[in-house]
């Protein structure tokens, strides 16, 4: 990235990095996501490097299928919404800049 003149790098976090759900050594590295990205992103802004944390929504992963009969998929994202997410931004370095540092909802930049 250096060399090719800037870029983007997207962290994957979860709202469990705000809010205890279950599981204290996910939300702490969730948490330690979110600072990463922002503290990446204050040492590359010289150098045209956006990062941003993306929290996708509940992903249909092998995983989560799994247990989908206990679940509410109604309102689930695919692995290809969350891709599709991340190109769109890249493609978009204004809007990208403009993120840069922050923790973002997949579903909220869809629209």
């Amino acid at each position: 990235m250096l060399q090719n003149s800037g870029g983007l790098i997207v962290n994957i976090s979860f709202w469990s990095a705000q809010k205890f759900v279950g599981n204290t050594l996910y939300g702490i590295a969730k948490a330690a996501t979110d600072k990463m990205t922002f503290d990446m992103a204050t040492e590359l802004a010289d150098k045209d490097i956006n990062v941003i944390s993306l929290c996708p929504g509940l992903v249909r992963t092998e995983k989560v299928m799994l247990a989908a009969a206990m679940m509410d998929m109604s309102n689930s994202e695919s692995p290809r919404f969350i891709g599709r997410t991340i190109a769109a931004l890249s493609k978009n370095r204004e809007l990208a800049s403009e993120l840069n540092g922050k923790v973002c909802v997949a579903a909220d930049l869809a629209h």
